[in-house]
């Protein structure tokens, strides 16, 4: 090939643009954020430690707190979980080894940030790699495991003060499994996501859930585990998953949709006219007392369409006769109706009362 074309090609090979890189921790901070911002824990990416200083890659910030809460707890990985500092620095390395260089940046950032906050004892730097570490560069900077596993604290003086987690080796644990989400290893992120999916999610937020479920179809829906030729943001990971979980949804039954829901959550977009849709009124009226459907309406609306023999039917005769006075009673009955139903005796009692009342007062005619 002449040389002036082996010099064209190498140039525009040199000028092919490359992606941009995926920013992995914008994504964990956005799980963080989605994640602990509901239990009181300020999340915080891109947090310049001091002014014109580089950032640290997130920074998690417990809210005025002596402790962590059990809520909290529940949502926090091996290694922070066991940490009482109320500031939280974590340096994360996702397609980066842990090495010299990975170290230097976290101690310089620990550093810079304590200068800033004072209090040495309020900060922890933490340092998360997801691809495993060799033991030798374990035992060159003096990290040594603890007894909780994937947490590496180092013996060396200045190096202590890094907490190492590595996340292939984090316990299977409920509270690991958001952030296991991010190990390198396969298994690990399928096992992470299995005890997710075991997990009752529907207590957390929707765009948890979405950013979740999008971050499923991110590592394992792609051919490379994850490596789209595409830089992917926090927002087009939630957004993937809100996706997802439309198609998901449009192709599953009824039945199958609302498992697990309360009838007060299935029923709480409904309005009242279309939760009674398809209803005959025998069947609403059999869930309520008499006493409840009439409280509803009028003393008219109740009587309306009723023959007065049909509302009398149900009372008794005292409770008819109640509040009349005798005259507007008997006012209704002939004199032979009155009559009835007395003895001769109490018969003569009320003819010598009648005669009695003809007889002139004070012997005048």
């Amino acid at each position: 090939m002449p040389r002036d074309l082996t010099e064209r090609k190498s140039s525009l090979q040199m000028k092919k643009p490359q992606k941009p890189p995926t920013k992995w921790h914008e994504l964990l901070g956005t799980l963080f954020k989605y994640l602990l911002s509901p239990v009181d824990i300020l999340v915080s990416t891109g947090f310049s430690v001091m002014s014109k200083s580089p950032e640290v890659d997130i920074l998690l910030l417990r809210r005025s707190l002596p402790q962590w809460t059990a809520e909290q707890l529940a949502l926090l990985p091996d290694g922070i979980r066991d940490c009482q500092a109320s500031d939280i620095l974590l340096e994360f390395k996702y397609t980066e080894s842990f090495n010299e260089n990975a170290l230097q940046q976290a101690l310089s950032y620990d550093l810079l940030y304590k200068q800033h906050k004072k209090n040495h004892k309020d900060v922890q730097t933490f340092l998360l790699i997801s691809r495993k570490t060799s033991p030798k560069t374990l035992t060159r900077f003096g990290y040594e495991g603890t007894s909780i596993p994937g947490v590496y604290r180092s013996q060396f003086e200045l190096v202590r003060k890094i907490v190492l987690i590595s996340l292939n080796e984090l316990k299977d644990e409920p509270h690991n499994a958001f952030i296991k989400c991010f190990a390198s290893y396969q298994k690990e992120k399928q096992k992470a996501f299995s005890m997710l999916k075991q997990m009752d999610l529907s207590s957390f937020t929707t765009q948890l859930q979405w950013f979740i479920v999008g971050l499923k179809a991110f590592w394992f829906s792609s051919k490379k585990g994850g490596r789209m030729k595409i830089e992917m943001t926090p927002q087009m990971v939630t957004e993937m998953g809100k996706e997802w979980g439309e198609v998901c949804l449009s192709a599953m039954p009824a039945k199958e949709r609302l498992a697990g829901l309360t009838p007060a959550e299935i029923f709480a977009g409904f309005t009242p006219a279309e939760r009674l849709a398809g209803l005959k009124p025998a069947e609403i009226l059999a869930e309520f007392k008499p006493t409840e459907i009439l409280a509803e309406f009028k003393p008219t609306e109740r009587l309306a369409g009723l023959k007065p023999a049909e509302i009398l039917a149900e009372f008794k005769p005292t409770e008819r006769l109640a509040g009349l006075k005798p005259a507007e009673i008997l006012a209704e009955f002939k004199p032979t109706e009155r009559l009835v139903g007395l003895t001769p005796q109490q018969l003569d009692e009320l003819a010598a009362y009648l005669n009695q009342r003809r007889q002139p007062k004070n012997g005048n005619g």
